[in-house]
């Protein structure tokens, strides 16, 4: 499947003026909460069919970074050419802000590589995106328990990674706005060492994306934040697997203090 960027970095083009009633429409909160109601409904009657397969995932997953960017975001993306560089499956390991990566993973990942989610018991329930999340055949977990999450990931994700199917994970409990290096625990090395595959960092900065006060999902938008994504190079877990999470960690932070100091 061709991806939609052909470098390995992206940045949204800077828009000429436009007329008041193009930015009403554009930068409204309700255009963005419509044409996003559009896309779900779509995608889970495809879901319902059956035929709600990685093209289609990919595929509405870059509808939305489109409309995203109509609505006012702005995104910086780098190290894309490290998504497809190892030709095994791999582990991606991201920290966890907002709705927002979970809708543009699958744009940036899926057209390079069959891919899948570690997500919450509660994401695959969901009324609305449940039949999409179950169709992509992800690892479910709880995140209440975490003795059973271990030995959920550790089951079913050596057997997904065996078929070529790469998985990402946040190891974070929950979204937070604020990176706590104590809170990121070590599952996705753990599972890239027992699967014996490459884990690939991601450092994201999505909070242009909030979460709304009754529906989580439909939050406000602050334009004036700039949507972030970053690949890190493929690298092997070797030993313990303690140094290599500390790898990711620091990519992590790095980026995010790198993001931050460029507003000031």
């Amino acid at each position: 499947m061709k991806g939609y960027f052909e470098s390995g970095s992206y940045e949204s083009p800077v828009k000429g003026k436009r007329n008041l009633f193009d930015r009403i429409i554009h930068c409204n909160r309700l255009y963005f909460t419509l044409k996003y109601a559009v896309i779900v409904f779509r995608t889970r009657r495809q879901a319902i069919k059956g035929v709600y397969d990685t093209k289609a995932w990919a595929d509405s997953s870059f509808f939305i970074f489109r409309f995203i960017e109509k609505a006012g975001g702005k995104f910086s993306i780098s190290g894309m050419e490290n998504i497809g560089k190892d030709p095994g499956p791999v582990v991606f390991i991201a920290n966890h802000m907002s709705t927002l990566e979970t809708m543009i993973l699958p744009g940036l990942i899926a057209p390079h590589r069959e891919v899948t989610f570690v997500v919450k018991d509660s994401l695959v329930s969901h009324p609305l995106f449940g039949h999409v999340m179950r169709s992509r055949d992800p690892i479910v977990v709880g995140r209440t328990d975490p003795r059973k999450d271990l030995e959920e990931v550790m089951t079913k994700g050596p057997e997904l990674l065996a078929k070529g199917t790469s998985i990402v994970i946040f190891p974070q409990s929950t979204r937070s706005l604020v990176f706590n290096p104590e809170e990121f625990n070590s599952l996705g090395v753990k599972l890239a060492k027992k699967a014996g595959v490459r884990v690939i960092p991601v450092a994201l900065k999505t909070d242009f994306w909030g979460q709304g006060k009754l529906i989580k999902e439909l939050g406000p938008l602050d334009s004036k934040k700039i949507i972030h994504f970053r690949f890190g190079e493929p690298f092997p877990v070797t030993g313990s697997g303690k140094s290599e999470n500390q790898r990711i960690i620091d990519f992590i932070r790095s980026s995010l203090a790198e993001w931050e100091n460029k507003r000031q």
